[in-house]
């Protein structure tokens, strides 16, 4: 068995999902061994996603943990045995890890909900949006790696072409803050009007008049899987970015993306606010 030096985001959930199973089960990792005739670092290296699985096993261990969800199992097995190397590798080992994880989780969903309060969803951003955004980091970042996070970022961009459907909550703050000059402000509004005419994309807005709102805490994203148990959410922090994947999590941020969007403008409404807030520019 080859080890994995590194795993990402999607291997370490399939581990995580598997040892869950096997948890629900009430079974050892011994026990579970010993159902496949292997030794118990096997299934620690498996469960740890420092090794993969084979559909076979996935599957003999799914029937010895009484899984009957063949959705769910079927699922696992997409992820399993997936070899797709995506255009994020080409940035492995020059970015951070996370970067390549969001893209990765991307490429895989099914659906995918932005909420933002400060800045404009990332797969909405300008070149020069995004450039001025990475530039006021703290730190500062060294020229050739705010160059690097700017293409990737532009590149990540591509999956809206397939990507379906893709919905975006942004409160009215972020169409205001300028990041960057004035110019770029005014091509960011216009970039995140032609996006929202597309039949798969939708753009509401959360009006600063809006009284008593207390709905969200910071930005969140939902990306959805084949089967919603292996849906995922992301949130971004200054220390950085962590994937949710618990089934309570999960509904919490479901709830949370829910209310927001009840309280949004409706994207009539919110093309207009947004066509507005241009023109003052």
């Amino acid at each position: 068995m080859v080890l994995r030096r590194e795993c990402t985001a999607r291997q370490l959930r399939l581990a995580v999902e598997l040892r869950r199973l096997r948890d629900a089960a009430g079974l050892s990792a011994i026990e579970a061994a010993a159902l496949l005739g292997v030794n118990r670092v096997q299934i620690s290296h498996i469960e740890s996603g420092l090794a993969g699985v084979s559909e076979e096993r996935l599957r003999r261990l799914a029937a010895h943990y009484s899984c009957t969800d063949e959705a769910f199992i079927d699922a696992l097995v997409v992820m399993a045995t997936d070899r797709t190397r995506g255009w994020w590798e080409e940035y492995r080992g020059l970015l951070p890890t996370a970067f390549l994880d969001l893209a990765e989780l991307e490429y895989h969903a099914t659906y995918r909900r932005d909420v933002e309060f400060l800045f404009i969803p990332g797969l909405l951003q300008t070149e020069d949006y995004a450039r001025a955004a990475f530039s006021s980091r703290v730190p500062e970042l060294p020229p050739a790696e705010l160059d690097l996070r700017v293409r990737h970022r532009m590149q990540r961009k591509v999956i809206l072409e397939s990507l379906a459907p893709y919905q975006a909550v942004i409160h009215e703050a972020a169409l205001r803050i300028r990041v960057g000059d004035r110019a770029t402000a005014r091509a960011q509004l216009t970039r995140v009007l032609e996006l929202s005419e597309a039949d798969h994309i939708s753009v509401s807005v959360i009006p600063f008049d809006l009284d008593g709102f207390g709905g969200a805490w910071s930005p969140m994203m939902l990306a959805g899987a084949t089967v919603p148990k292996l849906d995922t959410a992301v949130r971004d922090a200054l220390h950085g970015t962590g994937f949710i994947d618990s089934e309570a999590q999960l509904g919490v941020f479901r709830t949370v993306f829910r209310r927001v969007v009840d309280v949004s403008l409706d994207p009539g409404k919110s093309r207009d606010l947004i066509h507005r807030l241009a023109k003052e520019l």
